[in-house]
């Protein structure tokens, strides 16, 4: 990676960003060394303008970004890190230096699943109750769907709210699995309702 450390006097902005969650927590300064430490220590380290020296966030309070990716962008003179962070950002206690809440949108889940199941349709580990569907092909996998589309009807007219939940989840499990198989993911319906949303 090689980037501009011309425009601001040996400084490059590194926007840091939480992997899971995809909030911005700060924002802060790096110079070549800083780039560097951050990458072989895997903690996001800065160069403080005020303190005129190298400082690793958490190094007095323990709350360490620790880091999963490093990415430039077009122009090569700013930075953004995706970390995880070991606890809150900011000096002062709050999640974001700009005091915003940093908790995951469980939908977000959702993406994750989608992304292992297709990994799982790419590889196909022996064992894996995703590769049998998979194996068993169009047929059996839309039987699953609508199996588990009348289990939740059943639950929903029992008025039993943990069993419709729960076969709800197989219900949505199973259709993400059908979407994989046919090429499509859960952001293509997410896509559709959106349209007809408009």
């Amino acid at each position: 990676m090689e980037l501009d450390f011309e425009k601001l006097n040996g400084l490059v902005p590194a926007i840091i960003q939480d992997n899971t969650t995809q909030v911005v927590l700060m924002l802060g300064f790096m110079n070549e060394e800083a780039v560097r430490l951050t990458e072989e220590s895997g903690r996001v380290t800065f160069y403080s303008r005020t303190k005129n020296r190298l400082w690793t966030k958490g190094e007095e309070s323990g709350n360490y970004l620790n880091v999963v990716s490093i990415s430039a962008d077009c122009d090569n003179d700013t930075l953004l890190v995706k970390v995880n962070p070991d606890g809150p950002t900011c000096h002062t206690g709050a999640d974001t230096c700009w005091d915003e809440s940093n908790t995951e949108n469980e939908l977000g889940f959702l993406e994750y699943l989608q992304d292992l199941i297709e990994q799982r349709k790419a590889e196909m580990p022996e064992g894996s109750y995703t590769t049998r569907l998979f194996s068993e092909g169009t047929r059996k996998i839309a039987q699953k769907v609508g199996e588990e589309a009348v289990e939740t009807i059943i639950g929903a007219m029992a008025d039993d709210d943990q069993n419709f939940l729960y076969e709800g989840a197989d219900l949505l499990y199973h259709l993400m699995v059908l979407l994989t198989h046919k090429g499509y993911r859960i952001e293509d319906l997410a896509t559709e309702l959106k349209r007809r949303h408009q």
